[in-house]
């Protein structure tokens, strides 16, 4: 593991602290939003010099988009502005994020292996792959692809359909998981998303995805010496019975919370508790270097969640002062909207945005109301899908070029007949949605 600095560590130490008050904020004694936005954007100011330079120029952009806007909205419309909250937006999303990554402790302890499973080769090595990452992912997010993708590389070096099935693996995952940032930014932007209807429609729309990989990588590569990745019933105890744990929370135990909320402290407990057995002195070591070697690491993604709140804090600000509330983007959101929105968001990723940009922007142009929030989310998430699997600049395309050297290009490349197949999917259930949701 590559030795942080002074700076970064301190960046660590400010980002889980923000977790933990995040969490203190759910008890309801007292409000720490703030507290916990402007540590977040201290930590992303610590670590600003070593964010890529595509994804920095990427949320500099975006925040000095937000700031513009929001100055205009003062000085030119006069608008109230709640300029010491101006840095709250995402800011719950990114918590979660950082909440979820302390999963990465759970499997690993004393000698254990990485995720125990067996190799197979063919069109059925590839489905393998594509539900291990898949469901692994649910929970575990980014941190799959490499487990995953780090057994098979022990055999040779990672060849195409292997990649393509690491990606379109995770990103599928953002059709229906609670666990996914994809859903807690939708569930932010839209609190009244009806849950289990959009998981009814995105889950097997998904498990259709992980058939259609199989299929088309069979058809296209020779996959005889392609070998994939097998997980053991026992490696899916974990997630199921974490998701179980979210929903029991949900439901039962505190009702109240959102699932972002649970997800945020629950999983890093769980976490916790499972490396307790190896007694205190082991559980504060893994604690320390996760929090000061992988929380600095998470630069990327937790600069460009924040800017993107920033940036759909001043685009609604801006859209409110210059025309009131009689404005919208369309009058009603229905299904012909909701496909232009889904093209729109998809060709906007396909071009090196991130489909947060994206969801934002429209999200801020939209008033929307009742079952017209569930058909915007399955659309959100649908373009999120599609998205970051094509995308050369998405997350995942990033972190295949960062660890494996794969293009982002490449993975653009191989990726279109897959990303229009599942479109085509996408267009079917949101017609499909719409006409059940009477929207």
């Amino acid at each position: 593991m590559q030795e942080t600095t002074i700076r970064q560590r301190l960046a660590g130490v400010l980002i889980a602290l923000a977790l933990l008050l995040q969490i203190v904020g759910f008890t309801g004694w007292v409000s720490t939003v703030l507290a916990v936005s402007y540590l977040l954007w201290l930590g992303v100011v610590l670590l600003w010099r070593d964010i890529p330079r595509r994804s920095r120029l990427q949320a500099a952009a975006l925040i000095a988009v937000g700031l513009g806007m929001l100055l205009i909205a003062r000085f030119v419309y006069g608008a109230d502005i709640d300029w010491p909250g101006m840095l709250t937006g995402n800011t719950f999303v990114v918590a979660m994020l950082v909440g979820v990554s302390f999963i990465s402790l759970i499997g690993k302890q004393q000698g254990r292996k990485g995720v125990p499973g067996q190799s197979v080769t063919g069109a059925g090595g590839i489905l393998r792959t594509w539900l291990g990452v898949h469901f692994l992912g649910t929970i575990l997010n980014l941190s799959t692809v490499f487990m995953v993708g780090d057994r098979l590389a022990r055999h040779k070096p990672l060849s195409t359909p292997q990649f393509l099935a690491l990606n379109r693996g995770l990103s599928s995952a953002a059709l229906w998981s609670p666990f996914f940032a994809s859903m807690g930014v939708v569930m932010a932007l839209v609190p009244g998303m009806n849950y289990l209807t959009v998981a009814m429609v995105g889950f097997p729309l998904a498990m259709l995805a992980g058939l259609f990989t199989a299929l088309e990588l069979r058809q296209r590569f020779d996959l005889s010496d392609t070998v994939g990745f097998s997980l053991s019933p026992r490696s899916l105890l974990m997630p199921v019975g974490l998701a179980a744990l979210v929903m029991l929370f949900h439901f039962v135990l505190t009702p109240a919370l959102s699932i972002v909320s649970i997800i945020t402290f629950l999983l890093p407990l769980v976490a916790i508790a499972s490396n307790l057995p190896e007694g205190l002195k082991w559980t504060r070591r893994r604690v320390t270097q996760h929090t000061l070697n992988r929380l600095p690491a998470m630069r990327g993604e937790i600069s460009l969640f924040l800017a993107a709140g920033l940036l759909t804090l001043g685009l609604s600000t801006l859209l409110e002062a210059a025309t009131g509330d009689s404005w919208s983007l369309f009058a009603e959101f229905g299904i012909p909207q909701a496909l232009i929105s889904f093209a729109t968001i998809s060709l906007s990723a396909l071009l090196g945005l991130h489909p947060i940009i994206g969801v934002s922007v429209l999200a801020s142009m939209l008033p929307l109301e009742g079952a017209e929030q569930t058909l915007f989310a399955f659309v959100a998430l649908s373009a999120w899908a599609v998205g970051t699997s094509v995308g050369p600049l998405s997350g995942i395309n990033l972190s295949l070029q960062g660890r494996y050297g794969v293009s982002g290009y490449h993975m653009m490349k191989n990726n279109l007949i897959y990303a229009a197949a599942l479109s085509s999917g996408v267009i079917i259930m949101i017609s499909l949605l719409g006409a059940w949701l009477n929207v």
